[in-house]
């Protein structure tokens, strides 16, 4: 009796000893920056390793490569926000959770020009306009609401999107 009680003492302190006091991950609240074309000041050509010390919360990462699916980049599924790093840019979703700096979410296709002027290509699911930094692609729901943004440091001749 006496070697079960000392065993079984072992036992819990070799399972106490080795727990451990885990941090939770904080991530700051994401704003995007329309216009300028950043996330929190991180443009659509940042690294896979800048976006994971600014943005530490992601749900998914891939590494760079040309196994990779898009060529890599990092993923907040959760705040439906992502980051295609190898070919340089942003897809926010229509669940995002964040603030934009433009209420383009929603927002009906014939309101957008006070913003953004007229789309250099047009499609009946999309336009895509030119902004100082690259490239703003807006997807549209049956009813003309935008329901998708897309944004690179590329033009409309080189961006390459992941279907």
């Amino acid at each position: 009796m006496k070697k079960t009680i000392l065993l079984l003492s072992c036992i819990i302190l070799v399972m106490i000893s080795q727990a451990q006091l885990k941090t939770t991950i904080k991530c700051p609240a994401f704003t995007v920056d329309i216009l300028d074309g950043k996330v929190n000041d991180l443009r659509s050509t940042a690294t896979v390793g800048q976006i994971k010390e600014k943005l530490p919360c992601f749900t998914g990462a891939e590494a760079e490569a040309t196994t990779a699916k898009c060529g890599g980049g990092v993923f907040y599924k959760d705040r439906d926000i992502y980051f295609y790093t190898a070919r340089d840019y942003v897809e926010i979703g229509p669940k995002f959770k964040g603030k934009l700096s433009l209420p383009l979410m929603g927002a009906s296709r014939n309101s957008l020009f006070k913003w953004l002027g007229n789309p250099k290509l047009k499609d009946a699911n999309w336009d895509a306009f030119t902004t100082q930094y690259g490239t703003l692609i807006l997807y549209y729901t049956k009813a003309n609401k935008v329901n998708k943004i897309q944004f690179s440091t590329k033009s409309t001749d080189t961006i390459q999107l992941c279907e």
